[in-house]
C-alpha cells in the first residue's frame, strides 16, 4: 500500500509551530518544561536527574537485630496494602532493634530513594537546631531578617512559625501532575531562590493552613542564610553525625552547586529514615545530646491552632509533622512524601515504621491518606504489647 505523505504546507507550519513555541520557552525561561513534559512525574530515584550535595554521616551506629527478627506473621491485608502500592522498603524498629524489613525491587537496606515531602519534617528540625544554636532568635522572627526579598509589605509579616505550620498566606499551586504548575517549575527548574521570592501573599499570615512546599522552601533559604551554610552542609553536621547514620545521604539541587530542593529531595535509605523518627520519639536526645531542644519537639508535635480553607480545626499538623492523636488510644506522628514515604512513631510503643515506595492512595481519611491506616492497624497487629 502507498504510504501518504504529509503535505509540504502543513510540515512547514508544523515546524513554524514547533520552533516559536521553543522559543516562547527560552524567553520566558520555561526550559524546566523540557523535562516536565518528558519525565512525566516524579520518581523515587530522580536524584539522578539533578545535581546533589552530598550529606557526609560521621560514626556510624548500626541498628541491632531484635530476637524474633523477621519472624511475626504479617497480616494478609498488610501484605497487600504494601504491595497494591509499589512497595520498595518496609521496616519495623521496636524498642531500638530492628523487629521486620522487607524489600522488593532490587532494594535493600542500603538502597537511597528519594524522601519527598518527608523532607519537610527534616527541614523543621534544622530550623529548631538553628534556634537552639542562636541563629534564629525563636519561631516569630520574620523570615525578612533573613531574606530581602519578605522585607516590604504582606511578605514582611510572615514569621518563621508561619512557615513551620503551612500558614504563610503565599500563593501555591501544589501539584507535580500539572507541568505549568509552580511546584513542577521548581522541581525541575533550575532557580528556586528566584521562584519562590516572586510569591505574592493571598491571604493573611499565621491563619489558616494550607499545605505548600514554598513554605517549607522559603524556610530552607532562612535557616541557610541564619547558619551560614548550604542546608546540607549544616544537615550533615548538626544533625546526619549526631543521629549515627550508617550512610552518607544527598539533596538534589536545582543546579550545580546551587540551592537544595528542600522541600522534597533528600535521599537515604528506609534504616536511616528512621534515625529522624527516633530522635522525636526521643524528645530531641540522642544518646547524651540533646540534638534538638525538649520545648521545640514538643511544639512541633502540637497542632498549631489553625483552621483549614474549610474551617476546620487543623489538628492533624505541627512545625512540619503530621500528627494522628488518639489512634486506638495512640498519638502518632509522622512525615510523609508524595509517592507513600512515611516515617511513623509510636512513643508509647517505642515503635518507628517506614514505608517506601512508588504510590499511595489518592483518597483521604481524615485528611490522611487512606492506606496509612491499613500500614498503622498492620503493624499494631503484628507488634502492639509484643
Amino acid at each position: 500500500m502507498k504510504q501518504r505523505r504529509i503535505p509540504g504546507r502543513i510540515l512547514l507550519w508544523i515546524i513554524i509551530i514547533l520552533s516559536a513555541a521553543n522559543a516562547l520557552i527560552v524567553l520566558t525561561d520555561n526550559t524546566y518544561l523540557y523535562k516536565a513534559f518528558y519525565y512525566n512525574f516524579a520518581d523515587i530515584d530522580d536524584a539522578r536527574l539533578f545535581a546533589n550535595r552530598r550529606i557526609p554521616n560521621g560514626t556510624p551506629e548500626e541498628w541491632p537485630l531484635g530476637n524474633n527478627y523477621n519472624k511475626i506473621l504479617v497480616p494478609a491485608n498488610l501484605i497487600k496494602t504494601l504491595e497494591n502500592y509499589q512497595s520498595v522498603a518496609f521496616l519495623v524498629i521496636k524498642n531500638d532493634s530492628v523487629r521486620y524489613e522487607k524489600y522488593w525491587e532490587g532494594y535493600g537496606p542500603d538502597s537511597a530513594s528519594s524522601s519527598f515531602s518527608m523532607a519537610k519534617s527534616f527541614v523543621g528540625v534544622l530550623t529548631g537546631i538553628a534556634i537552639a544554636e542562636g541563629k534564629i532568635k525563636n519561631v516569630d522572627q520574620p523570615a525578612g531578617d533573613f531574606l530581602p526579598e519578605f522585607r516590604e509589605g504582606e511578605k514582611s509579616k510572615i514569621t518563621i512559625r508561619h512557615l513551620l505550620t503551612m500558614s504563610s498566606g503565599l500563593e501555591w499551586n501544589e501539584s507535580y501532575a500539572n507541568p505549568f504548575s509552580v511546584t513542577t517549575r521548581i522541581y525541575y527548574g533550575h532557580d528556586l531562590r528566584k521562584t519562590v521570592a516572586t510569591l505574592p501573599v493571598v491571604s493573611p499570615p499565621g491563619k489558616v493552613f494550607k499545605y505548600s512546599s514554598g513554605d517549607t522552601q522559603v524556610l530552607s533559604l532562612v535557616v541557610a542564610a541564619a547558619t551560614g551554610e548550604h542546608l546540607a552542609e549544616y544537615a550533615s553536621e548538626k544533625l546526619w553525625k549526631k543521629i549515627g547514620a550508617v550512610h552518607p545521604a544527598s539533596w538534589s539541587l536545582d543546579k550545580n552547586d546551587g540551592d537544595e530542593k528542600a522541600y522534597c529531595c533528600f535521599n537515604s535509605n528506609a534504616r536511616d529514615f528512621a534515625r529522624i523518627g527516633k530522635l522525636f520519639m526521643n524528645k530531641g536526645k540522642w544518646g547524651n545530646e540533646q540534638v534538638v531542644p525538649e520545648d521545640y519537639v514538643k511544639a512541633s508535635l502540637t497542632p498549631a491552632g489553625l483552621v483549614n480553607n474549610e474551617g476546620f480545626p487543623v489538628n492533624y499538623y505541627g512545625y512540619s509533622w503530621w500528627l494522628l492523636p488518639a489512634f486506638k488510644g495512640h498519638d502518632i506522628f509522622y512525615a510523609r512524601g508524595i509517592l507513600g514515604q512515611y516515617i511513623f512513631v509510636i512513643p508509647d510503643e517505642s515503635m518507628i515504621v517506614v514505608r517506601l515506595g512508588h504510590k499511595r492512595n489518592s483518597k483521604k481519611r481524615n485528611f490522611h491518606p487512606a492506606e496509612v491506616f491499613d500500614y498503622l492497624d498492620g503493624t499494631m497487629d503484628m507488634f502492639t504489647g509484643k
